[in-house]
């Protein structure tokens, strides 16, 4: 377990898995159903709720005003994000291992699948299985996948995508605030008032020193459960600390900070282990090698963190299907060049 200092999240995007042949069959979803759906996985009763979230213009990042605020929150900009459906809990242990144990293997069973992209796919790496439990006891049945790497969450979209037909890939940084706030500007999706966090999120004083079962606190304005609490969760954007300068008295469209380098990535929403300035719809936090410390593989596990029991994801369907190029771009980059 971490000592009390660390209070952040991991990422591991590593090595290279390349899409072979897929075409997208269209360049845009039908939009005029952009409403909540569940997306079934054949094979398995773990189906996945998805939200809409709508197109809209916000202020991204934190006043200087704001209580417990970081220098890396600023300079508040404003920014363009389209529309996209966000899964409405955290992506669980039940979920994620469907992906990691191969409990279903055929990614092309004949099943009535989405009708975004071919893809053209026999199979997608499966993660390792991990040295010890994961979950460091602390419960799997309906509780968030944990101690995931970038790399993980980003190889579980690509399988999801494929075993399902529709696009599925991590939020960018922007995205995720952006459906964090809701439509609200306040340090937290219910305001400023960090004395109702209770009824919001899991953290330090109210998580009893470990994760809870998604969904049981009270979602946002928008549908979405534990944006506030529980586990961190991954984003596509490497960490800049003063990344944000760059966006100074600008409006941008759908922003995202390509990593260049393993550490930092960023991680959003703080978690079970933070107190609640970490859980701010602001804050932000950077990933750390440290994460692995314990890890005595060698080389450490591209699947696995050792030390982030606080850090897992959830997952994004762009509501507009993206092109071959932008597919490449926000999913297989974001996994190939680490």
């Amino acid at each position: 377990m971490p000592t009390r200092t660390i209070k952040t999240t991991c990422m591991v995007l590593a090595p290279v898995l390349l899409l072979l042949g897929f075409t997208p069959t269209r360049t845009a979803s039908d939009t005029t159903n952009f409403s909540p759906y569940t997306q079934e996985i054949a094979g398995s009763e773990f189906a996945i709720d998805m939200v809409p979230v709508p197109s809209g213009t916000f202020k991204m990042g934190s006043p200087s005003s704001e209580a417990g605020r970081n220098q890396d929150e600023g300079p508040q900009h404003e920014v363009n994000i389209s529309a996209f459906w966000m899964g409405k809990y955290e992506i669980t242990w039940q979920q994620y291992e469907l992906f990691r144990e191969r409990k279903i293997d055929d990614l092309n069973d004949g099943y009535t699948r989405g009708n975004e992209i071919d893809f053209g796919v026999d199979a997608v790496s499966a993660a390792t299985a991990p040295y010890i439990d994961m979950s460091f006891g602390m419960g799997k049945v309906e509780y968030p996948a944990i101690n995931i790497t970038q790399y993980a969450a980003a190889t579980f979209c690509k399988w999801l995508s494929a075993k399902t037909g529709n696009f599925y890939r991590l939020p960018t940084e922007a995205e995720w605030e952006y459906a964090c706030r809701a439509g609200t500007s306040g340090a937290y999706s219910f305001g400023n008032d960090a004395s109702k966090l209770n009824d919001y999120g899991w953290y330090y004083d109210n998580s009893d020193g470990k994760y809870q079962k998604v969904g049981q606190k009270k979602a946002n304005p928008w549908g979405l459960h534990d944006m506030h609490g529980n586990v961190a969760e991954w984003t596509l954007d490497g960490y800049e600390a003063d990344g944000y300068q760059s966006y100074a008295n600008t409006t941008s469209n759908n922003p995202w900070t390509v990593a260049d380098q393993l550490y930092p990535r960023v991680a959003r929403g703080g978690s079970w282990y933070d107190d609640p300035p970490m859980l701010r719809s602001a804050s932000r936090i950077a990933s750390k090698k440290e994460w692995k410390m314990i890890d005595p593989q060698l080389p450490k596990s591209l699947w696995w963190h050792t030390s982030a029991p606080f850090i897992g994801f959830r997952i994004v369907r762009p509501a507009s299907t993206p092109s071959k190029e932008e597919i490449e771009k926000y999913w297989l980059k974001a996994i190939e060049d680490n």
